[in-house]
């Protein structure tokens, strides 16, 4: 008998696997971004098409695009009143939050995505953020959370885009997504998740590249190898900004 049901796990085993239905087939107006001296922001336009290996389903399909930038841990002060003065009353650390994230959608998230998708694929901004132990330090992590994604979200570097993507005929799909001044050097994934019913019925990600150049880069790269050839260069770059400031300051007085 387990003799049998072995045969009939390697018989399954070495049957084709079916093809996908529905795939995802992407572009990007560009996949690196060069912050410069005078970096202002960037747009970046995401497009594509569902590659199909049937009819279109009388279902209609929803398309989820998502960019998140480098993540890290945050350190989170809440402030309370105390004797008069304004103190740092509980201290909370993030586990892992994305300096940069941005959810476009053909509609609004919580009516094309199940909670049970979201958790799984953390494509909402409250997935995106990781506070896990958090619970242990105070009795609301949820207001922390909630405080860090109103904070990024305000600066624009949160950003939740609910209608925003273009679905022309169930078939092609584009959407624009602006990148802030204030960008993190590093990889951006960026993923696409076509649904139907609230579930996810085929994803795809790639990666856009930022990373600062010329000068930018140099001073970068000098300051995390050579802090203190870094240091010295600032501290004779100050001098002389404030000796040539002194002397035209006078010349103006002559």
């Amino acid at each position: 008998m387990r003799f049998a049901a072995i045969l009939l796990l390697l018989l399954i085993s070495a049957l084709p696997l079916r093809a996908q239905d529905e795939e995802v087939v992407l572009g990007l107006s560009q996949n690196r971004v060069a912050i410069t001296a005078s970096f202002d922001g960037s747009e970046i336009l995401v497009f594509g098409a569902v590659k199909r290996q049937a009819p279109i389903p009388e279902q209609p399909m929803e398309v989820i695009i998502t960019v998140a930038g480098p993540d890290g841990p945050v350190t989170l002060h809440r402030k309370a009143r105390k004797a008069g003065i304004w103190v740092n009353a509980d201290t909370v650390r993030i586990d892992r939050a994305p300096s940069f994230y941005a959810v476009a959608t053909t509609g609004p998230l919580d009516k094309i995505l199940s909670q049970t998708e979201d958790l799984r694929h953390e494509v909402s901004i409250p997935r995106a953020v990781r506070s896990v132990g958090v619970s242990e330090v105070v009795a609301d992590p949820g207001n922390f959370t909630d405080a860090l994604i109103r904070i990024r979200e305000n600066e624009g570097v949160y950003q939740q885009l609910d209608g925003e993507v273009t679905f022309d005929q169930q078939t092609l799909f584009r959407t624009k997504i602006t990148l802030p001044s204030n960008l993190t050097e590093g990889s951006y994934p960026t993923r696409i998740f076509l649904t139907r019913g609230g579930a996810v019925v085929a994803d795809f990600e790639t990666v856009i590249d930022v990373r600062k150049v010329g000068l930018e880069r140099w001073l970068f790269v000098l300051s995390r190898n050579q802090p203190v050839v870094y240091g010295v260069l600032s501290l004779v770059i100050a001098v002389v900004a404030g000796w040539l400031a002194s002397a035209v300051f006078r010349w103006f007085r002559r």
